[in-house]
C-alpha cells in the first residue's frame, strides 16, 4: 500500500465512523422518519407561497405576499444563481436531516485537530465532545437550523487561520476562504458575527505572541493573506450578504422610523432596545449548569411522574389523578433567569474536567485564547446580569444591538472547552513535564470540579431558594403547591451533581492510573472516550429522543386546511388573511393566503407599527391592508369572520394629506378613512402636487393577474386620480408601469404604496425585479470561478513540489 494511502487511510476511516455515528444517534430517519421541529414547520409556512410559485413556473420569485402583507425572499430560503457554495456545502451534508449537521460538527472539529498537528485518535475524542455538546443537539432539536449549520462550519474557519499563521500560506488561504463561504452560506449571520469575537481575540494572542518572539513580519502577512482570503469568501456569497444588507435596513433590526413621544435611555433609534435584546440573560450562577446538567432545572415542561412531590401534593388536595398526572408531565422545572429554556446548555461535565487540566497544562498564545474566549462569552452570556458590560457592548459596540437572544455567545465556550480539552489531553500523555507535576494540576482541577459538584450536592437547598422571580406570587397564595414544585427541583439538583461528581472521579481516576502507568495511553482514550460519550449522550437524550421524530405523513398534517382554511379558500378573490386564533407571529396562515401573520425574526419594520395599530382597534389599519377574513377564537373553538368593509387590492381616494413625518403619517392613520384619504410625507408634495382631488364614482381598479412578483391591475377613471394600492412599500427592486410607461411609486400610508393614474382607461403593473440580485450575482460567479482556480492552482503547486522532493 502506498505510503499516502497509508496516511490517509485512518482519516477515510474516522468519516465512515462519523456517518455512522451520525446516523446511530438519528437512527429514526433511516426508516424514513423525521425530526419535528417546530421553528421548520413555521419557517415551511412562511416559504409556501414562493416554493409553490418555484414548482408551478420553474421561476425564482424574490417576494411573497404570503407573510406580513409582503416582503423579500432573501431570508427565507430563496435560491440565487450561481450559488456554488450552496452546491459545496449539500455536498458536505449529504446525510438525511438532522444527520447532516451532526456529521459537520464532527467533520469541522477534526479538520481543526489535525491542523493543530493533534493526533487523529484525540481529534475523534475531540469531534464527538464538540459535536455532543447538549446546546448544540438542543437547537437542532427545535429547528434552529441555520444557527446549527453556521456553528458547525465555525472549527473549519478557524482551521484556516491557525494555519496561516503556520506559515502554510497557500493552503491556509484557500482553506480560510472556502470555509468563510460556507460560514456566510449558512445565513446566521447572529453566529458568524460571534466568530468574529472569537477570531479576534484570537489575533490578539497571535500579535502579542509575534511582538514578544520578534515575528511582526510574519503576523502582519498572515493578517493581510487572511484579509483577501475573508473578502473572497464573502465574495462568493455577494447575492446573500447585498440582499440581506439592503432588507435589513427595512427589518425590525433596522433603523427605526418612528420616534418615541417620551424616549429613556433604553430607546434606541437603530436596532434592538436593550431589553429585547438582554431578554434571554444567563444568570451568573446558573452558569453552574454547563457542568451540572439539571443543576436549575429542566426545560419548558418535565415529566416528573407519579412518585414526584408536586403530584402527590396534587392528589392531597384532592385533585383527581389523571389531572394531577397531566400537571405533573408539562409543569416545568426550570427556576433560572431567563424567561424559560428548552433545556439547559451543558458541555459535560468530563469535557469541562478535560478542560480546565487542559488549561493548566498548555502554555502560551493557545492557553491565553482559550482563557480570553472563554471568559468573554460567559461574562456577554450574563447579558442585563452584568449590565455594565452589556450596556458598553450594545452601545458602543458595531452591529452587537442586531442581535438578540445574547445567550447563545455561549456557543464560542462550548467549542474552546473541547478545544482545551483535546490538546490538554494531548500534552498529559505527551508533554515532557514531571509526573509529579501533571499529577499535581490533575488534583487540582478534580478538586475544583469535583469540589462544586459536592457542595451543591450537599448544600443545594441551603444556597438556592429553588425558585424564580415569577413565582413570587405563587409562593405567597400556593405556598403548599410551590414548596413541593422546589423539592422536586432539589432532588434532580442533588441527583445529578452526584452524577458530575461520580463522573469527574471516574475520569480522573482513569488519567491518574494512566500517569501511574498503570493503564496504557490507547486503552486510555478509549475509556476516556466512553465515558465523555456516555456523559453527554445521556444528557442529550433528554432533550431528542425517537419520540420527537414522526412520519412524513403525520408531519404534513400540520399543513393540512381547517374547517376555517377550507371556508376562506372557497373564494377566489385577492385579499388577505389575519388570523388572530394562533396569533400574529404564527405562519399557518401564510401557508395558504396572504396575510399578515408569520414567523421571523427579521419582519418588516412597517408592518410591525401597523400592527399595532390593529391590536389596539384600528379598523381603519386592517382595512387598507385589504383583510377580508379574520380567523378568530370563539370561547377556544376556531371561527371565520368577514370583514366587509375592506378597501379591496386597490382604490382611487378623493383627499391627499400631507404630513411632515413618519410619525405624523402614523398618527393620522388612527383618525382618516383609509377608502377616501391617503396620507403622504410632505417630500413627495411637489413631485404628486397639491391639488384637491375629486374621482369618478364609477372608478374602478381591479387585479387582472396576481403573483408574488407580479401584479396587474386595471384602472378606469375619468380623471386624473391617485391610486392607493394595499401593497406592502419597499423601495428597492418594485417597479411600477402603467401603459408599459415607468411611473414613480410613493410611500404612503406609512406602509402602502401609491402612483399618480392618468384619465381613461389604463393598464398597471408591479414587478418585483431587485437590482440587488443581479449584482450579486455577477460578483458571485466571478468570485467563485477565481476559487476554484486558485484551488486548482494549490494542488498543481503541491503536486508539482512533491515531485520535486521526490526526485531529490
Amino acid at each position: 500500500m502506498p505510503t499516502s494511502l497509508k496516511q490517509l487511510l485512518p482519516h477515510i476511516l474516522v468519516i465512515f465512523g462519523f456517518i455512522a455515528v451520525s446516523l446511530l444517534f438519528f437512527n429514526p430517519v433511516l426508516s424514513g422518519k423525521m425530526l419535528y421541529q417546530n421553528d421548520i414547520k413555521q419557517y415551511e409556512g412562511m416559504a409556501q407561497q414562493h416554493r409553490q410559485f418555484r414548482a408551478e413556473t420553474g421561476e425564482e420569485t424574490y417576494w411573497t405576499n404570503g407573510a406580513f402583507g409582503g416582503m423579500p425572499t432573501y431570508q427565507m430560503g430563496a435560491y440565487f444563481p450561481h450559488d456554488y457554495m450552496d452546491k459545496l456545502d449539500r455536498a458536505i451534508r449529504f446525510l438525511p436531516r438532522p444527520a447532516d449537521y451532526l456529521f459537520l460538527y464532527f467533520f469541522s472539529f477534526y479538520i481543526l485537530m489535525l491542523v493543530m498537528r493533534v493526533p487523529w485518535k484525540l481529534g475523534v475524542l475531540g469531534a464527538l465532545a464538540f459535536g455532543f455538546s447538549a446546546y448544540l443537539i438542543i437547537i437542532i432539536g427545535v429547528g434552529h437550523n441555520s444557527k446549527a449549520h453556521a456553528i458547525g462550519y465555525f472549527p473549519l474557519v478557524l482551521a484556516g487561520i491557525i494555519m496561516t499563521f503556520q506559515k502554510r500560506y497557500l493552503w491556509g488561504f484557500l482553506l480560510t476562504a472556502v470555509a468563510m463561504g460556507l460560514e456566510i452560506q449558512a445565513n446566521h449571520y447572529q453566529m458568524t458575527y460571534y466568530l468574529g469575537f472569537l477570531v479576534l481575540i484570537l489575533g490578539i494572542a497571535y500579535l502579542v505572541d509575534a511582538f514578544k518572539r520578534k515575528q511582526l513580519p510574519h503576523f502582519f502577512k498572515a493578517v493581510g493573506i487572511l484579509v483577501l482570503a475573508v473578502l473572497l469568501g464573502l465574495a462568493t456569497n455577494a447575492t446573500t450578504l447585498l440582499s440581506t444588507a439592503e432588507y435589513a435596513k427595512a427589518s425590525i433590526r433596522g433603523e427605526k422610523l418612528l420616534t418615541p413621544e417620551n424616549p429613556t435611555e433604553s430607546t434606541t433609534t437603530d436596532g434592538l432596545d436593550f431589553e429585547t435584546i438582554t431578554q434571554w440573560s444567563y444568570g451568573i450562577t446558573e452558569s453552574f449548569n454547563l457542568f451540572i446538567p439539571k443543576l436549575f432545572g429542566s426545560g419548558r415542561a418535565s415529566d416528573l411522574g407519579r412518585d414526584s412531590a408536586f403530584y402527590k401534593k396534587l392528589i392531597n388536595l384532592q385533585v383527581p389523578s389523571e389531572e394531577a398526572n397531566y400537571y405533573a408531565q408539562t409543569t416545568s422545572l426550570y427556576w433560572g433567569d431567563q424567561p424559560f429554556v428548552e433545556d439547559p446548555p451543558y458541555i459535560g461535565v468530563t469535557v469541562v474536567l478535560l478542560g480546565l487540566l487542559g488549561l493548566f497544562l498548555i502554555k502560551g498564545r493557545l492557553r491565553w485564547w482559550l482563557i480570553g474566549g472563554i471568559v468573554f462569552s460567559l461574562v456577554l452570556s450574563w447579558g442585563k446580569n452584568f449590565e455594565g458590560v452589556s450596556r458598553f457592548f450594545v452601545d458602543y459596540v458595531p452591529l452587537y444591538n442586531k442581535f438578540r437572544a445574547i445567550t447563545s455567545i455561549q456557543v464560542i465556550l462550548e467549542l474552546l472547552f473541547p478545544i482545551a480539552a483535546v490538546i490538554g489531553l494531548h500534552q498529559f500523555y505527551n508533554q515532557r513535564e514531571d509526573s509529579a507535576v501533571k499529577t499535581k494540576k490533575l488534583f487540582i482541577a478534580v478538586g475544583i470540579l469535583g469540589g462544586l459538584c459536592l457542595v451543591f450536592f450537599l448544600f443545594g437547598g441551603s444556597l438556592f431558594d429553588l425558585r424564580s422571580d415569577a413565582e413570587g406570587r405563587m409562593a405567597i397564595e400556593q405556598p403548599e403547591i410551590l414548596n413541593s414544585i422546589k423539592a422536586d427541583r432539589l432532588t434532580i439538583l442533588k441527583s445529578d451533581s452526584l452524577r458530575s461528581l461520580l463522573l469527574v472521579l471516574t475520569l480522573g481516576g482513569i488519567l491518574w492510573l494512566s500517569l501511574k502507568a498503570k493503564i496504557k495511553e490507547n486503552i486510555g482514550i478509549v475509556l476516556i472516550g466512553c465515558i465523555i460519550l456516555f456523559d453527554l449522550v445521556g444528557v442529550d437524550r433528554r432533550s431528542v429522543t425517537e419520540e420527537n421524530f414522526i412520519t412524513e405523513r403525520k408531519y404534513a398534517q400540520n399543513f393540512e386546511p381547517t374547517p376555517a382554511d377550507k371556508k376562506i379558500l372557497e373564494d377566489d378573490g385577492y385579499f388577505r388573511v389575519l388570523d388572530q386564533y394562533r396569533g400574529y407571529n404564527q405562519s399557518h396562515a401564510a401557508y395558504f393566503f396572504n396575510s399578515l401573520n408569520g414567523y421571523s425574526a427579521v419582519r418588516p419594520q412597517r408592518m410591525e407599527d401597523v400592527y399595532n395599530l390593529i391590536a389596539s382597534g384600528n379598523v381603519g389599519a386592517l382595512n387598507m391592508l385589504n383583510v377580508k377574513y379574520i380567523i378568530q377564537d370563539n370561547k377556544g373553538a376556531m371561527y371565520t369572520q368577514r370583514n366587509p368593509y375592506a378597501n379591496g387590492p386597490a382604490w382611487f381616494v378623493n383627499d391627499i394629506q400631507y404630513v411632515p413625518d413618519y410619525n405624523a403619517e402614523y398618527n393620522a392613520l388612527r383618525e382618516i378613512n383609509t377608502k377616501e384619504t391617503v396620507v403622504i410625507r410632505e417630500k413627495y408634495k411637489n413631485e404628486i402636487g397639491a391639488q384637491q382631488l375629486t374621482k369618478d364614482s364609477t372608478a374602478i381598479i381591479k387585479v387582472i393577474k396576481s403573483e408574488p412578483n407580479e401584479l396587474v391591475y386595471e384602472s378606469n377613471n375619468s380623471k386624473e386620480g391617485f391610486a392607493v394600492f394595499a401593497e406592502a412599500y419597499y423601495e428597492h427592486g418594485w417597479k411600477a408601469t402603467i401603459d408599459g410607461n415607468p411611473t414613480e411609486i410613493y410611500p404612503v400610508n406609512y406602509m402602502l404604496r401609491g402612483i399618480k393614474v392618468p384619465a381613461g382607461n389604463h393598464t398597471i403593473a408591479f414587478v418585483f425585479d431587485p437590482q440587488v440580485v443581479k449584482t450579486g450575482s455577477t460578483i458571485t460567479l466571478a468570485s467563485s470561478l477565481l476559487l476554484v482556480i486558485l484551488v486548482l492552482g494549490g494542488l498543481f503547486y503541491t503536486w508539482k513540489e512533491s515531485k520535486k522532493e521526490e526526485a531529490a
